[in-house]
Order: structure tokens, then C-alpha cells, then sequence
């Protein structure tokens, strides 16, 4: 890892106690929601992390607690690196802070999140829609939505929907 990079990481880990993970030379922080904003203004003032580069979401759905993770990408142009931020949120009512005032293009970003997955970023400006019509009922890329009226199918609940479709449409387990 680069020098420049291990000193973000570890000042990431003292100052806000996050986690360092390491996954195919790519580096993440899990950070608490409390220290993500506080977290990218270390990286933009004193690190030179100064591009916000993509805000996303991760559904970890059947399983509960944190549901889901809210993932940022940060560049320094100045260094030629990339760090991620990985934030766990409670999948009851998700909710993080914005970073809108840390880096201003979190803007659209967030709002792709919320239309999506139905995230909430406290603080934000303009928390509304920006891909569904704003009639729009639900959140698109969770995985518990709704696809067809067809419940969603995966492996460990594949037996149970298997049995409720007609004879015509039934899919063998192979």
C-alpha cells in the first residue's frame, strides 16, 4: 500500500475508530454513520483527497442487521489514489449524514441513493427523487422489491415459491 494511503488509513482508524479492509489491492474503511462526515473532511484537508468520485448503496438482504452499507470512492488527483468508505445502516429506518458540504457533487449522488434503496441523508439540500417518478412507490433496488408482482426468489426461499406458481411455470432445482 502507499505510503501517503497507510497514513489516511491510519489516522481513519484512530481519530474514528474504523476497520481496514483490504480486498484486491483496493482499500476500505468501515466508519461509523456519526464520523462519516467529519472522516471526508480529514481525507479532503489533510490527506488530499479531493474528489468525491461515486456514493452507492449494498442491500445484504435476508440478513438484518446492518442491512445495508452505504459505499463512497474518494480520489486524490494529487497522489493517484482511491480510498473507500464503507458506512453499515440500520435497515429499519436507514439514515446517514450528508457529505454534501464536505464535497458538493454528493448531491445527485445521494439522491440516486435514496431513489434507489430509500437510504435517507440527513442535511441533504434536496432529498427527493431523481430516476422514478416521484408517484413512484418503493425503492427499485432492494432486494426484497417487488419485480413483475412476482415475490423475489433466491436460493434459501426457492422451494417456498416454487410450489406457489402454476404447474406450467414451476422451475426445476437442478
Amino acid at each position: 500500500m502507499n505510503e501517503q494511503l497507510q497514513f489516511a488509513v491510519e489516522a481513519l482508524k484512530e481519530r474514528f475508530g474504523g476497520v481496514e479492509k483490504i480486498f484486491r489491492g483496493d482499500v476500505e474503511v468501515i466508519l461509523t454513520p456519526e464520523s462519516i462526515v467529519p472522516a471526508c473532511q480529514t481525507l479532503r484537508d489533510e490527506f488530499d483527497f479531493e474528489m468525491l468520485v461515486d456514493v452507492t448503496a449494498v442491500d445484504y438482504w435476508p440478513q438484518e442487521e446492518p442491512r445495508f452499507h452505504v459505499v463512497y470512492r474518494i480520489r486524490s488527483l494529487k497522489h493517484n489514489l482511491i480510498i473507500g468508505l464503507r458506512v453499515p445502516v440500520d435497515g429499519d429506518n436507514p439514515a446517514v449524514s450528508t457529505i454534501e458540504g464536505v464535497y458538493p457533487n454528493a448531491n445527485w449522488f445521494e439522491r440516486e441513493v435514496y431513489d434507489m434503496f430509500g437510504i435517507r441523508f440527513e442535511g441533504h439540500s434536496d432529498l427527493r427523487r431523481i430516476l422514478m417518478p416521484y408517484e413512484w412507490v418503493g425503492h427499485p433496488l432492494r432486494k426484497d422489491y417487488p419485480l413483475g408482482y412476482e415475490e423475489v426468489q433466491f436460493t434459501f426461499n426457492f422451494d417456498e415459491i416454487n410450489v406457489r406458481k402454476p404447474f406450467a411455470r414451476r422451475v426445476n432445482k437442478k
